[in-house]
């Protein structure tokens, strides 16, 4: 039989999760005044699922700040949302999002997180987010620290097997802890555990064969056991299973953990190329941030789902560093067996490009190069691959997180199937997520909702648990 109290004492509220949404939760949670036990999956050394790969965050602000370069009004960030999601986003939790986040960065400065002043020069202006000083685990630590000096309990390597949920009412949680399987009946349960993207079996059932080439930029924990439960028990689902938000990243990346180094972004500098050596998209087409996304989807359709992108010497001065040098070669040739690929048709795709580039009416302005009779063209950036060495960068797309997750209520309570809301199981972060963006992305975005939605959910379960 289970232990039904493994842990020690059965907390008012559980948090599962030890990400920025679960950590938001749980202080709001034990600042009001009850007891608080956080369940975080992975070991120590790992926590913070994939906060530990973020660097900023989005809020609305009025006037220029110290972490800002402008205003950033409530209207503007509405607008940015709506394109991002072509119009899908909730009518009724998206105000609180905007709103919540004005105040953001003075509540995590009094919780100890440190933000890098846009003054200091060292990474790029941004007007509508602030840059955490040290990134995500350094927002972590100082989250953590709080936590645990307020009283939160933390159990490191602690998973949640299942939920129990009974007209309404979570009432029992399954763990997993140390080898042996514990309950606990608390008064009021979060879920902070992010979505599946981590779960290789979640992906084929609904990315088929494709999900093989997929690599997860994040933490291995997101594996979705809380969520599959939950919808199981009659919550309601909402975004797309088959729906991704996917980037390029580096094919020799790790199948886990990766973060934001593995990512590759100077596809305008040269030409992507499939196995086959051929070209299927407009390299120079979108050069703005949604460029990562786009290639992570185009990638998903490439052929195994890698692809190479294909510069010469002078692409390869202009790139940012990279995590991954390069394969180098002396010739086009030579470059495509090292990639195993078709050496002739690798150097058919290059001349081909190469003729078919004109510069532009000023030569100077290399962003106006294009290509002409070319099938696909390339629209800007065209320019010639004619200096060796020449180089690749073999690419695959990297998962991020899924558009799947729960419904909430402006209470952030779970929303059931048959009508309203669980009674005491609330949700907060990416499991959530997807009521504010089921599709399209903006910068910083996910940790801003973690943020919001994690304080709001804690101060709610609070509410609930004293009464």
């Amino acid at each position: 039989m289970p232990d039904p109290n493994p842990l020690g004492a059965t907390p008012d509220v559980l948090v599962i999760g030890g990400g920025t949404a679960a950590l938001c939760a749980a202080i709001a949670a034990r600042r009001a005044g009850v007891s608080v036990r956080l369940l975080e999956q992975a070991p120590r050394g790992l926590r913070g699922g994939n906060t530990r790969h973020s660097r900023n965050l989005r809020f609305m602000h009025v006037k220029t700040t110290p972490l800002s370069t402008g205003p950033y009004p409530e209207t503007e960030f509405w607008a940015d949302l709506e394109r991002a999601t072509a119009g899908t986003i909730d009518a009724i939790l998206t105000p609180l999002l905007i709103q919540g986040s004005e105040d953001i960065t003075d509540w995590l400065e009094g919780a100890g997180v440190h933000f890098q002043s846009h003054a200091s020069g060292v990474l790029p202006p941004s007007r509508k987010t602030a840059f955490l000083l040290g990134g995500g685990k350094s927002m972590l630590n100082a989250l953590y620290t709080t936590a645990e000096r307020l009283g939160v309990v933390l159990n490191y390597a602690t998973e949640v097997q299942d939920l129990s949920i009974r007209d309404g009412r979570l009432e029992q949680v399954t763990i997993s802890s140390g080898g042996h399987v514990h309950t606990l009946s608390p008064r009021a349960v979060i879920a902070c555990c992010g979505g599946a993207q981590a779960s290789r079996d979640w992906l084929r059932t609904h990315w088929g064969d494709a999900a093989e080439g997929f690599i997860n930029r994040g933490t291995p924990y997101a594996e979705g056991k809380v969520l599959r439960s939950m919808l199981a028990q009659g919550a309601v689902s909402v975004g797309d299973p088959e729906h991704a938000y996917l980037v390029a990243v580096d094919a020799r990346s790790p199948d886990d953990d990766g973060g934001i180094a593995t990512r590759v972004r100077c596809m305008p500098a040269g030409i992507v190329v499939d196995v086959r050596g051929r070209r299927a998209y407009d390299e120079g087409g979108d050069t703005a941030s949604t460029r990562y996304a786009l290639w992570g989807q185009r990638l998903a359709r490439f052929p195994g789902q890698i692809g190479h992108l294909i510069l010469d010497a002078r692409g390869v001065r202009a790139a940012p560093p990279s995590l991954y040098p390069p394969l180098s070669a002396a010739s086009v040739t030579a470059l495509a067996e090292v990639m195993g690929i078709d050496p002739v048709a690798l150097a058919a795709t290059v001349a081909d490009y190469n003729a078919a580039v004109r510069a532009s009416d000023d030569p100077g302005d290399t962003a106006a190069w294009h290509s002409v009779g070319l099938d696909p063209p390339k629209s800007g950036h065209a320019l010639p691959l004619t200096e060796p060495p020449f180089a690749a960068y073999p690419m695959r797309p990297g998962i991020t997180f899924t558009y799947h997750g729960v419904g909430i209520d402006a209470q952030t309570r779970v929303r059931l199937t048959k009508g309203g809301a669980m009674e005491n199981l609330f949700a907060a972060g990416m499991i959530m997520a997807p009521n504010i963006i089921p599709r399209g992305y903006v910068s910083g975005l996910a940790l801003t909702i973690g943020i919001v939605f994690g304080r709001l959910a804690g101060q709610e379960a609070a509410r609930h648990a004293q009464r």
